[in-house]
């Protein structure tokens, strides 16, 4: 693969979670954005951690298939390595990270990536779907939708967590974040995320989750989701929960 020439934020991620699948040009704009914002490598790992333990609990609900959007570099504690005993469908829509979680997940039987667009997932493969999905939409799955919503306006992203809601069995569940107004106070930082980013206020989340409900957890910054010891202080940058479609 040819060395890229612009940033990618999926790599930049790999980069602040130590991970080596990132390039010269992820590490320079990495630096450029903690110049105007501060430390990241913190924050990521403790939305990383948040994803290993959602994802644990979903699997000791019994769920043993995952769907997993905006996958990025499938490395450093993502969902095949949090619960080898699952299937694992990761997808993306940069050709990209779906080149790189190929060559990366490489003798994995258990695990694929497809390149598809979380707001419209029908065009993945049918192939894979059967082989990582089996029984979708008649067996619960759960459904894995973090750092996608701060790039979705409103009304796309509570359209898409609804069809998915639709699409799902009962008993399914959700892993998401929402990105918090927390870069507000860093004007510098947040004109580097472009102009399709959104922050929201926590009050908005519910609305957006619709049919959704979350777990007696709640919404909450994501250290605070079922911490294994004491919260981690980081910046309040993300809430996250995991929600369910109920059975009956």
């Amino acid at each position: 693969m040819a060395e890229p020439t612009a940033p990618s934020t999926a790599r930049m991620i790999d980069f602040w979670l130590g991970g080596s699948d990132h390039f010269p040009v992820d590490v320079a704009a990495a630096g450029a954005f903690e110049q105007a914002y501060g430390p990241c490598a913190p924050v990521f790992r403790s939305l990383r951690a948040f994803l290993g333990r959602a994802v644990r609990h979903i699997a000791d609900a019994g769920v043993d298939s995952f769907l997993v959007f905006g996958a990025g570099v499938p490395t450093c504690g993502n969902v095949h390595e949090v619960v080898p005993e699952a299937t694992v469908l990761y997808t993306d829509v940069d050709p990209v990270a779906v080149e790189v979680g190929r060559r990366l997940l490489a003798g994995h039987e258990r695990v694929g990536y497809a390149l598809a667009d979380a707001t419209d997932v029908g065009g993945v493969d049918p192939a894979l779907w059967a082989r990582y999905l089996p029984g979708w939409g008649e067996r619960p799955v759960g459904l894995v939708f973090l750092g996608l919503a701060a790039f979705l306006d409103d009304d796309t992203l509570a359209r898409t967590l609804d069809g998915l809601y639709e699409a799902v069995a009962p008993g399914s569940r959700l892993a998401v974040d929402f990105d918090t107004e927390e870069l507000a106070g860093y004007p510098q930082a947040l004109a580097m995320m472009g102009p399709a980013f959104r922050m929201r206020a926590p009050e908005s989340f519910p609305r957006l989750l619709g049919r959704w409900q979350p777990t007696a957890d709640g919404i909450v910054p994501v250290a605070r989701w079922r911490p294994s010891g004491t919260p981690e202080a980081v910046p309040d940058a993300f809430h996250g929960a995991v929600a369910v479609k109920p059975v009956g």
